[in-house]
């Protein structure tokens, strides 16, 4: 293996880590304030991820191909624009950036982290695992149409869908939260993130 496969693997590792880095530490800024007007909303968080996985994608592009996204690399193996060894690679090392992206903020933000878990992904009340699966469904589908103004999709599909399942959009980013988290509500809507 050369260099650049392994400059590959370690930009995707980065990109989930710094995502899963800002996507918990805004979702936790939203729950800690019990006034919603004195902290960022709904808007704010889709704003916050849709601007951070612009800037990712377009730092790693030339790198990776900037996947940063399970789905998308799934999709690219599948369409054989990148090998199984290629797409194994990133798939550990994306999953290994979400897992240490949630776990750095574990460590800093331990108790609201632990008490409020609203950075993992579940089926909120009111709607049904169906409409979960639904809604992951339709948002991975406009991520992986969006190559160009994914930053913008992802502003779009998070504003749309975080009140259904504070939107997964990518399984690792699902992975990484859950398992830091560990408790067992968060593992119950699992099947609608990862069967997308």
């Amino acid at each position: 293996m050369s260099w650049s496969f392994y400059r590959a693997g370690i930009a995707e590792f980065v990109a989930n880590f710094l995502f899963l880095y800002i996507t918990i530490l805004t979702i936790m800024g939203v729950s800690k304030s019990e006034s919603k007007c004195s902290t960022v909303g709904i808007q704010d968080i889709a704003w916050a991820l849709g601007g951070m996985i612009f800037a990712l994608v377009y730092c790693t592009t030339g790198i990776s191909g900037g996947h940063t996204n399970l789905v998308v690399t799934f999709r690219l193996f599948l369409a054989r624009k990148l090998s199984l060894t290629r797409e194994l690679f990133y798939m550990v090392m994306q999953c290994l950036g979400a897992i240490c992206g949630a776990g750095v903020v574990k460590v800093f933000g331990k108790t609201l982290y632990e008490t409020k878990g609203d950075e993992t992904n579940v089926v909120n009340v009111g709607y049904t695992k169906g409409d979960g699966l639904d809604a992951e469904i339709i948002e991975t589908f406009v991520l992986i149409l969006a190559p160009l103004p994914i930053g913008f999709a992802v502003f779009l599909v998070y504003l749309a869908t975080i009140p259904i399942t504070a939107t997964s959009i990518n399984p690792v980013r699902s992975l990484g939260a859950t398992i830091i988290y560990n408790k067992e509500p968060t593992w119950n809507d699992h099947v609608c993130i990862y069967f997308t």
